[in-house]
């Protein structure tokens, strides 16, 4: 747009105030009434472009430890015992796995994700989706066609982008767009680390609960294995309960139960520090890993798949940043989460090296007398958040998914009016719940189930490294020296770390990935027939020349109302209006196509989430509004969606008479200059007067057009507003082969039966609401 387009504010205003708005209209460029909206909104910044004071950003850095560190913070439990499965052989090993950890905290959680990969947040929001729409918004990597011009002009929507090294670039983006498979691929690999993520919120409760639980075994001799089970599965099952109450109930005591693990770990670790083996410092020196390998060979590159675990939840760190800031987030993790971790692997270490056969329960053993019970209760209270921050993970990126049409309808229950991102998914929450229970009886041990943990964790490092490499290449437009060596010190480390959590498939291994297979199945089953349907639409579109003939039949009467005709169509009049006409002779006096659109960003600003234009004939109140959302937008807002719609439709009728207004008014602006300038002709005063009384008639006149248009969309409202939804049973087209007809009639059938129908997830009232049957068949 080459001018900014004032938007009239309240759409109750009196249309005698509006010609002051029009002086600020100076020349419009129109491509489309979806542009007008689109372009009115003052201040474009994103989310992650906003200024926050130092104040605000320490008190969110106290609250990211509470939230982002539960996972990582509690991995001290658990990762000598899983390492040292066979018990340790030479003491030089510890300090062998001690500077193995330590440079992996440091590449991983620090280097690579507090550094680099935050800095490829999306307007703020992380995690997998947000780097897949990050990627989506610069290429047209997307699998629906459903991409406008208008899109780009959302305030959330633009990349700022560096120049220089365009070529390569531009090759890659090209090399994306062209190629099917590489669409297809980007897709795959988002939902599979969608599907890896929740599979670690299954694992994350079950290892953290069972190990912390554990402990009590060196308090009493009494606890048997059966017993710790037992009480994991109730504190599993009370863990899930609480969890529709929302984090923000709970969220306060967070941050300071965290504070005081940290505070402890650290401390403890200082104190076994320098009370057993102080030289434990000499880890430091990479050597102590070459000297590992060279001992233990294959036994040690096996041992990797333990050493991980101590950077299990580092994906949080970047998921969770749209709760906070990048910057918060950088000062919690350098300043207490890094050294605590550090202190407590180094004072474990140092334990160790004094009671070689301890490492089974080296953590516990490791505690001072006095401080055993107030740690036990910490530990267990530090495994319910941990626990807490992956669920509320899960539930994050289910809502996530499901915008891009890539998971089942489901409710999304916002639990917090204070944070917009803390939502609950209750069909999702007891799957969890029952997955959780299931693995904690079916594995009893921490052991195996971290072999399982190790590849979900890693998987989803893996799949993020290969986004970030792509978004260095083709938006950052990094120098190639800077992406070769993050391949090479980064990748080489993970991929390392995958070959190793790999080798134990057989142990537990399996586990993530059977989860993965599911719930792939289920977003792959669920997103093929979602972008059939939009296909479908798009090929059997009412056309305009149909729908005007439709419009001007006789034989259609019209009557008082407002219909609202929801489909996911952005390019045209959906097949379900043809499909009702042909059953009920009767038009609502104003019509309006509703598509839902989601767009590849976190949050599209309520002033910019209604688009219009007119349908043709213009006299017959007939409208196309596109909804945008974004993909962790609330769909059931406080405001009613139906209230919404037509107080932006009325400022639209207001904007789209101005428009019209000062567009006609620049073009005989120009026709009369040219005039003056070809023929020299002098306007009179007198003719100037009767020119200007003309236009103030004219301008009137509209005005009196427009309020009658208004009221009439009121008058609508007041008659009834009724919501059109298509109830559409899908099928298997005709000579469509045993895998389609499996796909669709099945496995997507079995599911569209089994979840929340359309009406349960837009908040749409029963009373008001009618059901067109149609059967497409693909």
């Amino acid at each position: 747009m080459s001018g900014e387009v004032v938007a009239p504010g309240n759409p109750e205003t009196s249309m005698e105030e509006f010609p002051k708005e029009l002086t600020r209209k100076k020349t419009l460029r129109r491509y489309d009434s979806l542009d007008l909206e689109s372009s009115k909104v003052p201040g474009r910044h994103g989310h992650g472009s906003k200024a926050v004071g130092w104040s605000v950003i320490l008190h969110l850095a106290f609250q990211s430890i509470g939230i982002v560190y539960g996972d990582i913070g509690t991995s001290p439990l658990y990762v000598y015992a899983s390492t040292f499965t066979n018990g340790i052989k030479h003491n030089d090993d510890i300090l062998g796995v001690l500077s193995l950890i330590f440079y992996t905290i440091t590449l991983i959680p620090v280097v690579k994700y507090v550094f680099i990969v935050l800095q490829a947040n999306d307007n703020g929001e992380g995690g997998t989706f947000a780097l897949y729409s990050l990627i989506c918004r610069y290429a047209k990597v997307g699998l629906i066609p459903s991409q406008q011009a208008e899109d780009q002009e959302v305030s959330n929507f633009r990349l700022d982008l560096p120049s220089g090294r365009q070529k390569i670039a531009s090759r890659v983006k090209a090399n994306l767009e062209g190629s099917h498979f590489a669409k297809f691929f980007l897709l795959f690999a988002t939902m599979l680390g969608t599907a890896m993520v929740i599979g670690d919120g299954v694992l994350t409760p079950c290892i953290s609960v069972l190990s912390a639980v554990g402990g009590i075994k060196e308090a009493t001799s009494e606890m048997t294995e059966d017993m710790i089970v037992w009480i994991s599965v109730a504190i599993l099952i009370f863990l899930f309960m609480i969890q529709r109450f929302g984090t923000d109930k709970v969220g306060y005591s967070f941050a300071p139960i965290i504070c005081i693990w940290f505070a402890f770990i650290g401390g403890i670790g200082l104190f076994n520090f320098i009370k057993f083996d102080p030289t434990v410092i000499k880890a430091i020196n990479p050597y102590y890993i070459v000297q590992y390998f060279r001992r233990n060979k294959k036994e040690a590159w096996v041992s990797l798949g333990g050493a991980v675990l101590a950077i299990t939840g580092t994906e949080a760190l970047f998921a969770d940043v749209g709760h906070f800031t990048v910057r918060s987030i950088q000062i919690s993790m350098c300043s207490v989460t890094y050294p605590a971790l550090i202190l407590a692997y180094s004072g474990q270490a140092a334990f160790l090296r004094k009671h070689n056969d301890l490492v089974k329960n080296a953590f516990y053993k490791s505690i001072p007398d006095p401080l055993y019970w107030p740690m036990f209760v910490v530990a267990i209270l530090a495994s319910i958040v941990a626990s807490q921050a992956m669920i509320s993970g899960t539930f994050s990126i289910v809502q996530q998914s499901l915008s891009l049409g890539c998971f089942p309808r489901v409710k999304v229950v916002h639990t917090s009016a204070k944070y917009e991102g803390q939502v609950y998914i209750p069909e999702v929450n007891y799957i969890l719940m029952l997955a959780c229970v299931g693995v904690t009886l079916g594995f009893r041990s921490t052991e195996k189930i971290g072999h399982a943990y190790g590849i979900a964790v890693v998987f989803v490092m893996t799949l993020t490294s290969a986004f970030v490499v792509l978004i260095m290449l083709m938006i950052w437009k990094s120098h190639l020296l800077l992406i070769l060596s993050y391949v090479v010190v980064i990748g080489s480390v993970e991929l390392l770390y995958l070959s190793s959590v790999l080798y134990k498939f057989d142990q537990g291994g399996y586990l993530p990935l059977a989860f993965a297979l599911v719930l792939m199945s289920i977003m792959y089953i669920w997103n093929d027939v979602y972008r059939r349907k939009y296909f479908y639409e798009l090929e059997h579109k009412v056309s305009s020349q149909k729908f005007e003939e439709i419009v001007a039949d006789a034989k259609f009467c019209r009557m008082p109302g407002l219909a609202l005709f929801y489909s996911e169509l952005v390019q045209g009049i959906p097949p379900i209006f043809k499909h009702y006409v042909a059953n009920v002779p009767a038009l609502h006096s104003v019509l309006v196509f509703v598509s839902i659109k989601s767009l590849p960003i976190g949050k599209v600003p309520i002033e910019e989430r209604f688009l219009f234009r007119r349908v043709k004939p213009n006299d017959q109140n007939v409208f196309r509004c596109v909804v945008r959302y974004g993909y962790t937008d609330m769909r059931n807002e406080e405001e009613s969606f139906e209230k919404m719609l037509v107080e932006r439709l009325k400022e639209f009728i207001i904007d789209d008479f101005w428009f019209s207004q000062n567009a006609s008014s620049n073009i005989n602006a120009v026709e009369n200059d040219g005039e003056s300038e070809l023929d020299g002709v002098l306007v009179e005063d007198g003719e100037r007067e009767n020119h200007e009384d003309t236009k103030h008639d004219e301008e009137e006149r509209l005005q009196e057009e427009v309020e009658r248009e208004i009221e009439g969309v009121e008058n609508a409202r007041r008659a009834g507003v009724v919501h059109l939804i298509g109830e559409n049973e899908v099928v298997a087209g005709k000579g469509a082969g045993l895998a389609k007809r499996f796909l669709i009639n099945y496995g997507y059938n079995f599911l569209k039966k089994n979840l929340r129908q359309t009406e349960n997830v837009y908040d749409i009232p029963r009373k008001r609401m009618l059901k067109v049957g149609m059967t497409y068949e693909l």
